[in-house]
């Protein structure tokens, strides 16, 4: 299971297992409170009915009485009351009196006149001088059915000349228990829904802070170039740049031996050469061959200090994490540059150049780099071109990028080489003088490109019937407002 589901899971059953207990305490304590409130509203009411009954209770004049009359009264009165969305269109008390013995003197019902009520909590416990109240059910198997009786006691002085007791049915009390519910259940899913919400979010960030970090462990362990990621908090950041720094100081070792054992093999030919060389012109030799040597000396030194360069700028461009910095470079402008500059080469080999690049053709990144990848490019472009050959340089706008392309007549790339273009030291025989370069040019420039976020290919260049005309290089980089 992926750890973001757990964390989400675990985050859930939190959430969920104190939503349920809140609630269910909260129903718990719904009912009882309602109750409560009842309850206190009937002991005023009953000890205010108390005090108006006392003269008809000490009187017996129940019958034709002013208490009864004006309790008919009460009884016929519709409040069309609006409880918040609740409508009250009848009056829901049930009032009766007893006597000091217990028995019904009066029961606004008119149904339990005479009847012995003396064993009734609410009438038993207020002639005994306690507070007395009880709660009875019309349907014993249905609670909604339960009835809520309080009870004041009659006095004449400090006897207890009777009992009135005030019922109230908790069926009209119900519809607010219910209201009460209701919202609270909606509150509780809103905070389900709310929370839920928020541990996903939670959840799918840390989790997708944990997979970048996984994903840059495995572009470290596999040796590819990757941006050390930023995101998912202090602790996160803290994680990756630790990780950063080991794999900076682990290939800085490995980097450095690596290189040191290419740069020696690479270096061997040269330095044989050139001891060679030396050791020949120091014995007695003609004149043309004095020449030839000296010419052969020159020249491996020359290549010698080449490989060192062009390394150097590799193992530069290789070590870097990221740009130094971003400006627009306009492509147009650096190729021309670049042509300038190679204007020598391209007149000794009576090359055509065919420049299509527009104005407006301009990429993001460092114009140093970029001119140097598009100056390999152009090298490896003059290097195979027969004479009398022509170079195209084009760019076109794809999606977010610009692409360069440089294509070059010529011979094909053989098919053994091309998977091997981009890698370090290898080299293709140079038509003209049979000599292979220092192998470094395409690897720098594959360097250069990722480092900004772009690509680089070469292939074969093919015509319309399918038959190779050429090599194309095709550099792509990101677009540039300009």
């Amino acid at each position: 299971m992926h750890l973001g589901l757990k964390l989400f899971l675990g985050y859930f059953l939190i959430v969920g297992l104190g939503v349920y207990f809140s609630l269910n305490i909260l129903r718990v304590e719904i009912k009882p409170a309602f109750r409560q409130a009842t309850e206190e509203t009937l002991i005023d009411t009953a000890n205010l009915l108390a005090v108006l009954a006392r003269d008809e209770v000490l009187n017996g004049s129940f019958t034709n009485g002013r208490f009864q009359a004006r309790l008919a009264e009460y009884a016929r009165r519709n409040p069309n009351a609006q409880v918040w969305d609740i409508v009250k269109n009848s009056l829901d008390h049930r009032i009766y009196i007893t006597d000091e013995r217990g028995f019904v003197l009066f029961d606004s019902t008119g149904q339990a006149v005479g009847q012995d009520y003396s064993r009734w909590n609410d009438v038993y416990l207020t002639l005994h001088g306690q507070y007395g109240a009880r709660t009875t059910r019309e349907n014993p198997n249905d609670e909604r059915t339960s009835v809520m009786y309080v009870a004041a006691p009659v006095r004449d002085g400090e006897r207890i000349v009777g009992v009135l007791s005030v019922a109230k049915p908790g069926a009209s009390v119900q519809p607010y228990v219910d209201r009460a519910e209701a919202k609270l259940r909606r509150a509780a899913a809103l905070l389900v829904v709310v929370s839920l919400t928020v541990g996903l979010g939670f959840s799918w960030s840390l989790a997708r802070s944990i997979n970048r970090l996984a994903a840059y462990a495995r572009a470290v362990a596999e040796g590819r170039r990757a941006t050390v990621p930023h995101s998912g908090g202090p602790e996160m950041r803290a994680l990756a740049e630790a990780v950063a720094t080991m794999r900076d100081r682990l290939e800085g070792r490995d980097y450095v031996e690596r290189y040191v054992h290419t740069l020696t093999h690479e270096m061997k030919s040269p330095l044989a050469a050139i001891a060679g060389a030396a050791e020949l012109l120091q014995s007695e030799l003609p004149g043309t061959q004095r020449q030839r040597f000296a010419r052969l000396a020159a020249s491996e030194a020359e290549r010698l200090q080449q490989l060192i360069e062009r390394l150097l700028a590799l193992a530069t461009v290789e070590q870097r994490r990221e740009l130094q910095e971003q400006q627009p470079v306009l492509l147009r402008r650096t190729v021309e540059d670049l042509l300038t500059s190679r204007a020598p080469a391209i007149t000794r080999k009576y090359l055509r150049i065919d420049q299509r690049i527009s104005e407006d053709a301009a990429v993001l990144g460092e114009p140093f780099l970029i001119a140097q990848a598009i100056g390999n490019l152009l090298d490896n472009a003059l290097d195979f071109t027969p004479v009398q050959g022509i170079i195209t340089l084009d760019a076109e706008r794809v999606s977010d990028a610009w692409r360069l392309t440089i294509t070059n007549t010529g011979s094909a790339i053989p098919s053994y080489a091309r998977e091997r273009l981009f890698e370090r030291f290898y080299s293709l025989p140079r038509p003209d003088t049979g000599h292979k370069s220092t192998g470094l040019g395409l690897a720098f420039v594959r360097e250069v490109a990722h480092l900004h976020g772009g690509f680089i290919t070469v292939d074969n260049l093919l015509n319309e019937d399918g038959d190779v005309i050429g090599v194309a290089a095709r550099l792509t980089l990101p677009v540039a407002a300009y």
